[in-house]
């Protein structure tokens, strides 16, 4: 008998330093998304530059030192923290001889082996091909591309059309694809309207527990690993709130800084569900070093969507790894979804937010208004009924628009 053991691929990670951003914090996500893919780091990179290079990203001398790295350390592969052209994919792999990748081919590698439902394998497929179109032009070499001009075009002109030709084609089927699911779901946010089904979003940068939280709140059953990017797909799951009322949790992708723009074009269907909710749940990991950075993110993010004026509660999770007595800001609320610590808070949190669709009430209804009742019973809830000498005494979740005329009934 032999094992059978999965060898990682050995990666060097390469960043150029322009100030931008901080160079450090971002080398290090892609780090944790290396792993999310299955390989390992075995050596970095930064070089520090007024400007990245046209021809090869970072300049010649630091590229042969990377070229020296790959052939000490015998790296399968080096993966750039920024967006390459296939002009500077080509150098690059000239130089070093190694296979080069960028950050935006690693998220789209890891959307890729992540997405389950048909949805989310055609929107990482999408975003694959917006990537690839514009970068077969220039790939002379791998396409055994000729001259231009009469007598001159070789099979490889040829055969670069032919393949922007199959691509363009392919992202119109996967784009007419997505409108149908994209028009499938603006039917069912239409009909949960319709009904008064209250909605909550769960966004919040990746890995901050988003899919934990809906897991310990409804038994959901969601993926929930501590990597990055664990969850794709959109789940929802319905609660009951304290005030009585129900709410309808949606699970969204979790985000990241410098997401890829093919990537949001993409899944926007998916993260629209957060410009249509009643309210959003801001997840922040309060245990990162970076949760402010990552805050900003999404919230710039979400503004980009559209979701001003829809209520924010601010949810700080893993506070179980936070020293107790640690200060939560104000209007914030701090949970840990792992321990399920916290969820009283939350679930207030929720209620308040909310607009105001229904009000618990205890009344007691005389015999004659007993299509009151059958009215509150059809549009509400009833907690309890007792026939009693003066009418119908009953703890209801009362409709809003039958709560000034229950209000003379009201014990």
């Amino acid at each position: 008998m032999t094992e059978n053991t999965q060898i990682k691929p050995k990666v060097i990670l390469v960043s150029v330093d322009t100030g931008d951003f901080d160079a450090e914090r971002s080398m290090a996500e892609l780090g944790e998304l290396c792993d999310t893919a299955g390989a390992e780091v075995v050596g970095e990179v930064i070089q520090k530059r007024p400007s990245m290079d046209n021809a090869t990203c970072i300049g010649s001398g630091r590229l042969q030192e990377v070229r020296e790295l790959c052939e000490s350390l015998e790296a399968d592969q080096v993966i750039f923290d920024c967006e390459l052209t296939a002009t500077q994919i080509r150098n690059i792999e000239e130089i070093v001889d190694t296979h080069t990748i960028d950050r935006t081919m690693l998220i789209l590698d890891i959307f890729a082996q992540r997405a389950v439902t048909k949805e989310g394998k055609l929107q990482v497929e999408l975003a694959q091909q917006k990537y690839r179109l514009p970068r077969l032009a220039g790939m002379g070499i791998n396409l055994s591309r000729l001259g231009g001009g009469i007598g001159t075009r070789g099979p490889g002109e040829t055969k670069l059309e032919t393949d922007k030709r199959h691509i363009r084609t392919r992202i119109e089927y996967l784009e007419d694809e997505l409108k149908e699911i994209a028009q499938r779901r603006q039917t069912m946010r239409k009909r949960r309207k319709k009904d008064g089904v209250l909605t909550a979003a769960i966004v919040g940068y990746t890995n901050v527990g988003k899919s934990t939280l809906l897991n310990a709140l409804t038994d959901a059953g969601v993926l929930a690993e501590n990597k990055l990017f664990a969850t794709l797909e959109t789940t929802s799951r319905s609660i009951l709130l304290p005030d009585g009322r129900s709410v309808m949790l949606i699970d969204t992708v979790g985000l990241i800084s410098r997401l890829p723009y093919h990537l949001v074009e993409a899944f926007k269907s998916t993260l629209e569900e957060a410009a249509n909710a009643d309210v959003i749940l801001h997840i922040t990991d309060a245990s990162s070093e970076y949760s402010e950075v990552e805050r900003k993110v999404t919230l710039e993010l979400l503004k980009d969507l559209g979701c001003e004026g829809i209520p924010v509660v601010t949810v700080l999770n893993k506070c179980d790894l936070l020293p107790d007595g640690f200060n939560v800001p104000s209007g914030a609320v701090a949970i840990s979804a792992k321990e399920k610590r916290g969820f009283d808070e939350l679930l207030a949190a929720i209620s308040s937010a909310l607009p105001e669709t229904a009000r618990r009430m205890k009344l007691i209804i005389p015999f004659e208004e007993a299509g009151l009742l059958a009215k509150i019973r059809e549009d509400g809830r009833i907690y309890s009924e007792e026939y009693i000498c003066e009418g119908i005494k009953v703890d209801a979740l009362v409709d809003i628009k039958l709560c000034q005329r229950a209000e003379k009934y009201k014990v």
